[in-house]
């Protein structure tokens, strides 16, 4: 595709997180926003109104009927495999947002047609885009840290009256377990998980996630419970230790001071002094914005989205894998 031609795009589906792709889109440079569709007209005409586009209250009918390039998919997830199906159908280059597909099975489909119709499919795992995760990252690979010992993830916060289909897990849970694959570029060998209903009796709400990688452990405390947004991760290493925090897109390193003496019996005693905290300089910006640009990069110049249908279907697997875990240990 040509660099200078404006790339036309779509939304479906046009509540919170739909809105906010469609503001997004109009706002990003060589990207047209031709239209969005939402099954409910009030919202749906709202949004195109709001950002001059074309709305539809049926998608297929805006896919037949728009010069389309590349469409988001932000509706709720039990319908993601439905739609994908018939976004991918009508030949376009999509991004779900997370999860991928309800289950793995539904996930595996999306991904096989996608690749028979030689469409690009992007998941939309924002928290890879955040400044803060893409320095520590960086940190990692270098060394700083040294060898990874464990990893901890806090994603805490009130019951979100909008999700009706997925529980703590899917929803909230996946953001980090996608993170853990990504900071340590391996795959979880155990699993263990415990938790329950604490508000519903219908769908998991809360959740303390074990889980042992090679090189590494990690554990997830997350909820619907806390009266209090809380989105943070720590790492430590063999030299020193990294806290993150996903909302104010801070990474504060912390080196290891420590010295190997030989003590009274000739016993190795390891003395530590005062740790030196160093505040990293992140050059702060929306992961959103982050994201569908490199959306939009990945077409232009033909190359693979960072978070791939595969890495959108690992992270599904775990997530399943937690469920079944947490099924056998519920409080």
């Amino acid at each position: 595709m040509s660099k200078k031609k404006k790339i036309n795009v779509a939304v479906i589906g046009a509540g919170n997180m739909g809105a906010l792709h469609a503001r997004v889109y109009s706002e990003l440079r060589d990207v047209n926003l031709a239209a969005v569709s939402d099954i409910d007209e009030k919202t749906g005409r709202k949004i195109a109104k709001k950002f001059s586009c074309h709305y539809h209250k049926n998608y297929n009918e805006m896919l037949n009927r728009e010069n389309i390039d590349a469409v988001s998919v932000a509706v709720p997830t039990s319908l993601h495999k439905r739609v994908a199906l018939d976004v991918i159908r009508h030949k376009k280059h999509l991004l779900i947002e997370k999860p991928i597909a309800a289950n793995v099975k539904e996930a595996k489909e999306i991904i096989r047609r996608a690749k028979r119709a030689k469409v690009k499919l992007a998941v939309g795992h924002i928290e890879r885009f955040n400044p803060a995760v893409q320095t520590l990252k960086k940190i990692i690979e270098k060394g700083k840290i040294g060898k990874i010992i464990t990893v901890m993830a806090i994603r805490v916060g009130l019951f979100p009256p909008r999700i009706k289909d997925v529980n703590v897990i899917i929803d909230l849970a996946i953001h980090d377990l996608d993170i853990f694959n990504y900071l340590l570029n391996q795959e979880p060998k155990n699993i263990f998980a415990m938790g329950g209903y604490a508000l519903t009796n219908k769908r998991e709400d809360y959740a303390e996630i074990f889980i042992r990688y090679p090189m590494a452990n990690c554990i997830l405390q997350v909820n619907w419970i806390t009266p209090v947004k809380i989105r943070t991760l720590s790492v430590t290493g063999s030299r020193g230790y990294a806290a993150l925090d996903y909302i104010t897109q801070k990474v504060e390193l912390y080196k290891s001071n420590y010295k190997r003496q030989i003590g009274d019996f000739g016993e190795f005693v390891i003395r530590f002094g005062e740790s030196k905290k160093r505040a990293i300089r992140i050059k702060k910006g929306e992961p959103l914005v982050n994201e569908l640009k490199s959306f939009m990069e990945c077409i232009r110049k033909n190359t693979e989205f960072l978070v791939t249908g595969e890495e959108g279907l690992r992270a599904l697997i775990i997530a399943e894998r937690v469920l079944k875990s947490l099924k056998n240990h519920r409080i």
